[in-house]
C-alpha cells in the first residue's frame, strides 16, 4: 500500500534488548496518570438511565486490550508539547469509537470469542450489542462536538466513515478467493488503520502544530495500524485461542481472504490453491490443519510479516520530524511492538 510522506528504508532494532511486553509497558508507565483520568472519563461517560447500556458498555470496555489507539493519541499529544487535557477527552472518544466497532463487527462475523472473553452478542444477543454500539458512537459524537473545534470533528467524522466503508468492503470480500492484495490493504486501511491514524494525528491538532507535523503523526498511524492487522492475521495461523483471545482459523471461517491466503494461492500449487479458495469460499474451519501446512509451505506468513515490517520501518521514520523526547521514542517503540507480537 502506497502512502505520500515517506519512503521505505531499513530502521535498525533499537528495543535495547527489551521484551515485545515490556516496549508496552514502558509507553504505559509513561502515560499512566494520563491513561488514568482517560479510563475515569470513560466510565462517567458511560453513565445512562437504561441499566443495559450501563452494564454492556462497561463489560466491553472493562474486558481487556491494550487501549492501543488511545494510548497513541497521549503519547503524540505529550510528543507535541501539549500540556492541556484536551487530549483525555479525545483518548475517551477514541476508545469509545474503537469498543462501537467491535460490537458491530462480532455481530457481522457471529463471533463469541474476544480477548478470551465471551463478546457481548454472546451474552446479551445481537440487538443489545448493536444498539449499545450506536450508543457508544453517538457519545463519542457528543464528546466531540464538546471539543468546539471543527478540525476534530472533521478528522473524527471522516474517520468514522472510512471505518464503516471498510466494515462494507470486508463483508464485499468475505468468501471471495479472487480478492486483490490491493484489494486487502485497502480493506484494512479503512477497517482498522484508519483510527490508528486519526488518533496519532489528533495528538498534533490538540499539540497545536503545523501541518508537516500532523501530517507525519498521521503517516505514523496509518503505517502503524496497517502493520498491527498484518500481524492480527498473521497470528489467526501460527497462535492458540488463548494468545489471541479467539480461535485459530476464525478468520478461515468467516471466509476473510487475508494476506497470508492471498499470498499462499499466488504461490501455491494448483492443489494448493484449489484447497485455499475452497476454505475460503465454504469458510471450512476443519481443514485448518491443510490450511496451516499450506501458508507454511508457501512462506506466506514471513511474506506478510515482511510487509508488517515494512510499515513499522515507515512508522518509526514518519516522526523523526517530532522533537526528541522519551514521548517520541515510547511512539517508535509502540511500531516495534506491533510487529514484535509473534515473537
Amino acid at each position: 500500500m502506497n502512502h505520500p510522506g515517506v519512503q521505505a528504508e531499513a530502521v535498525t532494532d533499537q528495543t535495547g534488548g527489551e521484551s515485545t511486553e515490556d516496549l508496552l509497558e514502558a509507553a504505559l508507565m509513561l502515560s499512566r496518570q494520563d491513561m488514568d483520568q482517560v479510563n475515569a472519563t470513560i466510565q462517567s461517560r458511560l453513565k445512562s438511565d437504561i441499566a443495559l447500556i450501563r452494564t454492556l458498555g462497561a463489560y466491553i470496555i472493562k474486558s481487556g486490550g491494550k487501549r492501543m489507539r488511545p494510548l497513541i493519541l497521549l503519547l503524540s499529544a505529550r510528543a507535541c508539547e501539549y500540556e492541556g487535557k484536551q487530549h483525555i477527552n479525545l483518548a475517551a472518544v477514541i476508545e469509545f469509537i474503537h469498543t462501537a466497532t467491535l460490537l458491530h463487527d462480532d455481530v457481522v462475523d457471529a463471533s463469541a470469542l474476544r480477548r478470551g472473553q465471551p463478546t457481548a452478542n454472546d451474552v446479551w444477543g445481537n440487538e443489545a450489542s448493536v444498539l449499545v454500539g450506536d450508543f457508544l458512537y453517538s457519545r463519542a459524537f457528543e464528546m466531540m462536538v464538546e471539543t468546539d473545534c471543527m478540525e476534530v470533528m472533521r478528522i473524527l467524522a471522516s474517520t468514522t466513515n472510512a471505518i464503516a466503508e471498510g466494515e462494507v468492503l470486508q463483508l464485499l470480500n468475505a468468501h471471495s478467493p479472487d480478492t486483490s492484495e490491493q484489494a486487502y490493504f485497502d480493506t484494512i486501511h479503512r477497517k482498522t488503520a484508519k483510527l490508528f491514524e486519526a488518533a496519532a494525528w489528533l495528538g498534533g491538532v490538540v499539540g497545536g502544530k503545523d501541518a508537516k507535523i500532523c501530517k507525519a503523526l498521521a503517516n505514523y498511524g496509518v503505517y502503524l495500524g496497517t502493520a498491527f492487522q498484518l500481524v492480527d492475521d498473521v497470528m489467526d495461523y501460527m497462535s492458540s485461542s488463548q494468545e489471541m483471545g479467539k480461535d485459530a482459523g476464525d478468520d478461515l471461517a468467516e471466509g476473510k481472504p487475508t494476506l497470508p491466503l492471498i499470498h499462499a494461492m499466488r504461490n501455491g500449487t494448483s492443489e494448493q490453491k484449489q484447497i485455499v479458495r475452497s476454505a475460503i469460499e465454504q469458510g471450512e474451519r476443519n481443514r485448518i490443519q491443510e490450511i496451516l501446512d499450506i501458508v507454511h509451505q508457501t512462506g506466506a506468513l514471513d511474506y506478510t510479516l515482511e510487509q508488517a515490517q515494512r510499515q513499522t520501518d515507515m512508522a518509526i521514520q514518519a516522526i523523526d520530524c517530532l522533537p526528541n523526547s522519551d514521548y517520541r521514542n515510547a511512539l517508535k517503540n509502540l511500531a516495534r511492538f506491533s510487529v514484535l507480537r509473534t515473537r
